[in-house]
């Protein structure tokens, strides 16, 4: 029997090409806002100045760091505070997005984000801040965007490199899903959708970086599996590479895109029903015959998009150093959820975590079954 408790969020989203300064300005006359803050980094302000072409804003802020560091966040809430906002316009990738949700964390004030990325914080209620190098997490009603505009315009700036870390931490919010705390089959369908739609469309964002198409499929892709890792939680990947980012001021979306074949090789074998799905999005079904074959085909099907995409290959590429892996491991047990299909320890995530290190291919293990089997 099918028995679960599922929660949909609700947030208004307007999807299209070339829309961006319309829908805002649409958005913000609905809202009847009359005093518009828009938080927007100095690499993004131009694009932030087109989509608020046709708005009124009475503050300009652009002191935003990845990981929302907990100083960054205090500044952006007096700011906010002492110019009597009404409304938050968030126009960049997660770390803009991130910091509009610190102000409305503690503030309320609603958040309308304009993506340029695929991070896809900007369809979750989680909230992320940085403090003494240890990222806290939360979830809260008042974070979650009360609206999104999707404009593939806006990604064009975004470098395929970039698109790919980036894309490639979507597709992770899918793969969690699967197995995340409060994991259904909702989540599971959404999330399988959007590993489709990334699959799809981030390697004709590599074969054509100006072409509409692919970008459309991306931010689609993107948004599916940031509605499915809102409703599911944080699994086992999330919580590595929110250690790895908070305590080592990693890459965001780069940190995310090298552990993501390992955080799956190492949980698909004890989640076979989980693996298939993932499979098939990748269209494997073919190959996905019992357990253990669901399991290679959902890890081969990965590791064949990344090589497509040229995909982030090493942590060590990205700060990470051989003698930072023991005290990850220790911050990472302390976080991984009891749920997790697999039991981790200090050995198999000391392996995972050497492995994502080192590059060295992400493989199944012949012992990963060994635990709990969960769908």
């Amino acid at each position: 029997m099918m028995t679960f408790d599922h929660t949909t969020l609700g947030q208004r989203v307007l999807f299209g090409a070339g829309r961006a300064a319309a829908n805002l300005a649409a958005e913000v006359t609905a809202r009847g806002a009359a005093r518009v803050m828009v938080i927007a980094s100095d690499r993004e302000r131009q694009i932030a100045e087109q989509v608020s072409a046709d708005i009124d804003v009475t503050l300009w802020h652009d002191d935003v760091v990845q990981h929302v560091p907990v100083e960054n966040a205090e500044r952006a809430r007096r700011a906010a505070a002492e110019h009597d906002i009404d409304l938050l316009v968030s126009a960049g990738g997660g770390s803009t997005t991130g910091l509009a949700k610190a102000v409305a964390l503690t503030s309320g004030i609603p958040i309308v984000a304009v993506p340029t990325t695929y991070a896809g914080s900007e369809a979750t209620n989680v909230w992320g801040l940085t403090e003494d190098t240890v990222k806290t997490t939360g979830v809260d009603g008042r974070v979650l965007p009360v609206a999104v505009v999707y404009d593939a315009e806006l990604t064009l700036s975004l470098p395929v490199a970039l698109s790919v870390a980036s894309g490639l931490n979507g597709l992770a919010h899918c793969v969690d899903s699967m197995w995340a705390p409060r994991a259904d089959p909702i989540n599971q369908a959404l999330a399988a959708e959007g590993i489709r739609a990334l699959a799809g469309g981030l390697p004709r964002v590599k074969a054509e970086p100006r072409g509409l198409a692919g970008r459309e499929q991306a931010l689609y892709g993107a948004y599916l599996s940031a509605v499915a890792f809102a409703s599911a939680g944080s699994g086992l990947h999330h919580k590595i590479c929110h250690v790895l980012g908070g305590a080592y001021n990693m890459p965001h979306a780069e940190t995310h895109a090298t552990v993501l074949p390992y955080a799956l090789a190492f949980n698909a074998p004890a989640a076979p029903a989980a693996a298939a799905r993932i499979a098939q999005a990748f269209g494997r079904a073919e190959d996905a015959e019992d357990a253990d074959a669901a399991a290679r085909a959902a890890v081969a099907g990965l590791n064949d998009l990344r090589e497509q995409l040229d995909a982030p290959q090493a942590l060590k590429d990205y700060g990470l150093r051989e003698a930072d892996i023991p005290d990850a491991v220790t911050r990472i047990l302390a976080a991984v959820p009891a749920s997790n299909p697999r039991t981790t320890t200090t050995e198999n995530l000391t392996e995972l975590l050497t492995a994502a290190w080192a590059g060295e291919p992400a493989r199944i293990h012949p012992h990963a079954r060994t635990t709990s089997e969960r769908a």
